[in-house]
C-alpha cells in the first residue's frame, strides 16, 4: 500500500468512525434520528402497552382454546415486536404486552378486534371456519396479461384442506363469501376446484386491500372471538437505573478490553481498539435502522458480538505473530497472518451465523430476538475484523510501522500434553454433568421442583394495587418488594408501573386465597392501600409449551445444520460430532449450574443457553483449523497424538484472551447491574469459562480418541 492510499485509509476510517459515533450519541435533525437513544427497547427496559381480552360467548372457553389462541397471538404480535408477550389471564382473559410502543389506541386499531371468521356458500352454509386457516399472507403473482397484481394467498388446515376441496369441487364458478364477524369482507369467485389446501384470491385493488384482507382473516383463524377488556402503558420493569448501570458496565467493558489488547499487542492492539469502536457504533445504528427491540437476551448478542470481534482480531494478530517468529518480513507477515486466520474467522462465524438464522426463523419471543441481534452482530464483527483491521494495519505499516517491534513476535511454546490428561477431563466432565440431574432430583423430591423456574415458565399471580401516590421503580424495588417477599417467600418479583397513573402491577408465583388475603393486608398496613382496589388475576406462562417447543425444535435444527456445514468444511464427521458433543457438554454444565444456585429461569435462561452455544462452537471451530492445517503441514512427520497436542497449545493464547476479554465484558455487568441483570451474567460468565474449557481440553481429545478408533479398526 502506497503512502498517499494509506493516508486516505487513514482518513476515511477516522471520519466513518467519527460520523457512526455522532449518529449513535446524538443523531440528525431535532427527533435525533439514528440515535442509540432512539432504539426500541422491551418491556423489562423501558415498557410498552398492555391490552386484555376477554372471549365472550355463550359457553366458557375450553383450556385448548385459550391455549391454541395465545399461540397463534403470539404469531401475530410477533410483527409489532420480536419480544411481545402473550399470556393467558384467569380463566378467559387473554394479555398481550408489546414493547417500544406508548398508543395503545394505534396498536389496537392496527392489532384488529378478534372476531370469528366463517367461509360460507350463497345459501349461507359454513364452508370453512377461521380455526381450520393456518396462514392468510398478501403477495404477487402474474395475472392473465403478464402484470403483477396483489393476492391473498391462503393454506389451510389438513381439515380444512378436505373440507374446501369438497366444497369448491360442488361450486365451480360460484362464489364463496368471507365473513368476518357477521359482515361480508370478501366475495371471491371459484375457479376450479381447490385440493390442495392452498387458495389464491385475485382481485384486489392493491396492496393496502391485499394486506387489510389477509389481516382480517389471521386475525379471526383465532379460536376465540374475543372483546377488548382494557388497554394500558406499562412502565419498564427494571427502570432507568438497570439501563444507566449496563450502558456504564458496557463502556467499561469496552475500555478494559481495548487497554487490553493494546498492552499486548502492542500497534495491532490499537487498530483492534478502533475496529471495537466501529463495530460498537455500527451495531448501535443498525439495531436503530432495523427497527429492532433490544432486551436483555438482545444485549447478551450484542455481548457475544464483542467477543467474537475481539476473537477474530487475535486470532489474526497470533498469526502475524507466528509469521514474524518464522524469519518473514513484516508485510509479508501482515498478509500471511490475514490470509491464514481467514478460513477459521470465516468458519467459526459462518457456524454460528447458521445457528443464529435458523433460531430467527424458526424461534419465537425472546429466542427470535436474540438471534436477530447476534446474526447482526456476527456480520459486522467479521466485517470490522477482516476489512477495517486489515486496511488499518497495512496503512499504519505503510506510513510507519515497519520495524518487528511494534508488532511483536511469538515466543516459541512447549507442546503441553493435553491428550495425556483427557481422562482425567473426561471424569470431571461427567461429574460436573451428572451433578445436574442428582440435585434436580433431590430438590424435585423435597417439593422444590427441579429447577426454580420463574413466572414466564410457570405462570403466577397478577396483582393490580393502587397506591396512594405514584411510586417510582427505586421506591418499588427497595419498598414494595420485600414486603411481598414476605408474604411469598419468594424473590422472583416482576414489577411494573401503569404509565399515567398510581397502579403497580405486581407478578409472584401463584397464591392461593389465604396468600391474596395476607398480602392484601400487608400491602394496607404498610402504604394504607384501599383494598378494595386490588385486583388479583392468575396468569399463565409468558413462555407457553408452543414456545418452548419453538425454541427445543430451532436449537435442534440449528445443531444439525452447524453439524452438516463442520462436516462438509472439514470433510470429516469426527471434527462435526466432537464440536455437537462439545455443545451438549457446555449446555449440561451450565444447566448444572442453574440446578445448583437456584437461579430463576425464565427468558433469559433460553438467551444464555444461546450465547453459550455460539461462543463455544466459534472457540472449537479455531483449534480444529489449527488441527486440519498441522495434519496437511506435517503429514507424516507426527503422529495424530502430537499433531493435536501442538495445535492445542498453538491456539492456547486465542483461547484464553478470547475467554478473558468476553470474560470481562460479563463480569462488569455482574458488578455493576440490578439483581436481575446478576441473574443473567453469572451462568453467563460460567458459560464462557465452561466454554473456553471445553474447547481446550474437550474437543481436541474427542476427535483424537474417535481417530484413534477408527485407526485400530482400519489396522
Amino acid at each position: 500500500m502506497k503512502k498517499n492510499k494509506a493516508i486516505a485509509v487513514v482518513i476515511v476510517t477516522a471520519l466513518f468512525l467519527g460520523l457512526l459515533t455522532f449518529t449513535a450519541a446524538i443523531g440528525f435533525g431535532p427527533t435525533g434520528t439514528g440515535s442509540a437513544k432512539n432504539i426500541k427497547t422491551g418491556l423489562d427496559l423501558a415498557g410498552g402497552v398492555s391490552i386484555t381480552y376477554q372471549a365472550v360467548g355463550d359457553e366458557s372457553p375450553t383450556q385448548e382454546q385459550m391455549k391454541d389462541t395465545v399461540y397463534k397471538l403470539q404469531q401475530r404480535v410477533d410483527g409489532y415486536s420480536t419480544e411481545a408477550q402473550v399470556y393467558q389471564e384467569g380463566s378467559d382473559r387473554i394479555n398481550i404486552e408489546i414493547p417500544g410502543v406508548s398508543d395503545a389506541n394505534a396498536i389496537l386499531e392496527e392489532l384488529g378486534k378478534p372476531g370469528s371468521l366463517e367461509f360460507q356458500l350463497t345459501d349461507g352454509s359454513v364452508v370453512l371456519d377461521g380455526s381450520q386457516v393456518a396462514s392468510a399472507e398478501a403477495g404477487v403473482q402474474p395475472d392473465s396479461m403478464k402484470n403483477k397484481e396483489w393476492v391473498v394467498q391462503l393454506t389451510l388446515t389438513d381439515e380444512g384442506s378436505k373440507a374446501f376441496a369438497d366444497a369448491t369441487s360442488a361450486n365451480v364458478g360460484k362464489q364463496i363469501a368471507i365473513v368476518y364477524d357477521g359482515e361480508v369482507i370478501s366475495s371471491p369467485r371459484v375457479n376450479e376446484a381447490i385440493t390442495d389446501g392452498r387458495a389464491v384470491i385475485s382481485g384486489m385493488a392493491g396492496q393496502s386491500e391485499a394486506e387489510k384482507l389477509a389481516s382480517s382473516i389471521r386475525i379471526g383463524s383465532l379460536s376465540l372471538k374475543l372483546e377488548e377488556l382494557r388497554s394500558q402503558v406499562v412502565g419498564a420493569q427494571l427502570g432507568e437505573e438497570a439501563i444507566h448501570t449496563s450502558l456504564i458496565a458496557g463502556a467499561i467493558g469496552l475500555v478494559i478490553v481495548i487497554l487490553f489488547m493494546i498492552l499486548v499487542y502492542r500497534l495491532p492492539g490499537v487498530v483492534a481498539g478502533i475496529a471495537l469502536l466501529l463495530y460498537t457504533a455500527l451495531m448501535l445504528v443498525t439495531l436503530n435502522a432495523f427497527d429492532i427491540t433490544l432486551t436483555l437476551p438482545g444485549i447478551a448478542g450484542i455481548i457475544l458480538g464483542i467477543g467474537m470481534a475481539v476473537d477474530a482480531n487475535v486470532i489474526i494478530y497470533a498469526r502475524i505473530r507466528e509469521e514474524i517468529a518464522a524469519g518473514k518480513s513484516v508485510l509479508n507477515s501482515i498478509q500471511t497472518g490475514f490470509q491464514k486466520a481467514l478460513s477459521a474467522i470465516v468458519d467459526g462465524n459462518i457456524t454460528t451465523l447458521i445457528a443464529a438464522l435458523v433460531l430467527g426463523i424458526l424461534g419465537s419471543g425472546s429466542v427470535k430476538g436474540f438471534a436477530y441481534t447476534l446474526a447482526m452482530g456476527i456480520v459486522l464483527s467479521m466485517f470490522s475484523a477482516l476489512v477495517i483491521s486489515r486496511y488499518l494495519t497495512l496503512a499504519f505499516y505503510a506510513l510507519f510501522a515497519r520495524d518487528k517491534k511494534y508488532y511483536g513476535e511469538a515466543k516459541e511454546r512447549k507442546p503441553i500434553d493435553f491428550l495425556g490428561k483427557r481422562k482425567i477431563c473426561f471424569i470431571i466432565s461427567i461429574i460436573l454433568i451428572v451433578l445436574g440431574p442428582v440435585t434436580m432430583g433431590i430438590y424435585s423430591g423435597s417439593g422444590k421442583g427441579a429447577l426454580n423456574y420463574s413466572l414466564e415458565f410457570k405462570g403466577g399471580t397478577s396483582t393490580n394495587v393502587t397506591f396512594n401516590e405514584d411510586m417510582s421503580i427505586a421506591d418499588i424495588d427497595s419498598k414494595v418488594k420485600p414486603v411481598v417477599q414476605e408474604v411469598t417467600g419468594d424473590a422472583d418479583i416482576q414489577t411494573q408501573k401503569v404509565t399515567g397513573t398510581n397502579q403497580v402491577i405486581i407478578k409472584t408465583r401463584t397464591l392461593d386465597l389465604d396468600e391474596r388475603n395476607s398480602l392484601n393486608d400487608k400491602l394496607a398496613e404498610n402504604f394504607d392501600v384501599d383494598t378494595a382496589l386490588i385486583a388479583s388475576e392468575n396468569i399463565s406462562a409468558t413462555i407457553g409449551s408452543e414456545m418452548r417447543k419453538d425454541a427445543v425444535m430451532a436449537v435442534i435444527i440449528a445443531t444439525i445444520c452447524m453439524l452438516i456445514y463442520i462436516w462438509f468444511r472439514f470433510k470429516d464427521i469426527r471434527f462435526a460430532a466432537s464440536a455437537v458433543l462439545a455443545l451438549v457438554h457446555d449446555v449440561l454444565v451450565v444447566l448444572m449450574f442453574y440446578a445448583v444456585s437456584r437461579i430463576s429461569i425464565g427468558n433469559t435462561f433460553i438467551a444464555c443457553m444461546l450465547t453459550i452455544v455460539g461462543y463455544s462452537i466459534n472457540a472449537t471451530i479455531v483449534i480444529f483449523d489449527r488441527i486440519r492445517e498441522n495434519l496437511k503441514v506435517m503429514g507424516k512427520k507426527e503422529s495424530i497424538y502430537d499433531v493435536v497436542n501442538n495445535s492445542i497449545t498453538q491456539t492456547l493464547t486465542r483461547s484464553i484472551y478470547t475467554s478473558f476479554t468476553t470474560f470481562i465484558m460479563v463480569a462488569i455487568l455482574f458488578i455493576l447491574g440490578v439483581p436481575s441483570i446478576r441473574e443473567f451474567a453469572l451462568p453467563l460468565m460460567v458459560g464462557v469459562v465452561c466454554g473456553a474449557y471445553s474447547s481446550v481440553c474437550i474437543t481436541g481429545a474427542l476427535w483424537y480418541t474417535m481417530k484413534e478408533r477408527m485407526l485400530k479398526k482400519e489396522a
